[in-house]
């Protein structure tokens, strides 16, 4: 093979690392987040017997929508109390205020930061596309809890407040 022909082929190899790299980001991304806690996400977890703690807690919930999306999103309620370990569901609300159908899906994060690998969601509608048909609305279930583990950790004892924020973005359709 001539020189030029490695250089094609060397090009034409890196172009394709490129694009596969890119396609696999997000998921990879995604589950690094969900496995560490690292940015705020939080760890995908199940329901078992769990250790309810002492300490009241407040979670809020923020809720965006991407510019150009037609929806009205909201969580149901501003805000909750609970007890680490103790497993809640709290719904937020979508309207498609358009007059087509569209797609969104929603990333979240968790703050603060420090304290998010304490932060576990076991039912979540984040990361799959919704799509609503002209002014449908729907409610959307989120099933948590937060490791009672977060009482023994001295670095977190100034933590009494979560944030769990959703932002909606345009997805292509399903």
């Amino acid at each position: 093979m001539s020189k030029n022909g490695r250089v094609v082929l060397a090009i034409g190899c890196v172009v394709i690392g490129m694009f596969s790299f890119a396609y696999a980001a997000f998921p990879l991304y995604r589950l690094f987040c969900e496995k560490t806690g690292y940015g705020g996400a939080t760890k995908q977890a199940k329901i078992a017997s769990l250790e309810v703690g002492q300490r009241e807690m407040t979670v809020r919930f923020d809720s965006e929508i991407e510019p150009g999306l037609q929806w009205e999103f909201a969580p149901k309620q501003p805000e909750i109390k609970l007890h680490p370990g103790e497993p809640i569901t709290v719904y937020f609300t979508a309207r498609n205020i358009g007059n087509k159908a569209s797609t969104g899906m929603a990333t979240f994060n968790v703050t603060p930061l420090k304290a998010a690998k304490y932060f576990n969601k076991v039912q979540c509608f984040c990361f799959n596309q919704q799509t609503l048909a002209p002014h449908q609305y729907v409610e959307m279930p989120v099933t948590f809890y937060i490791d009672s583990a977060i009482e023994k950790d001295k670095d977190n004892d100034d933590v009494e407040t979560f944030t769990l924020s959703y932002t909606f973005y345009t997805a292509s359709g399903k």
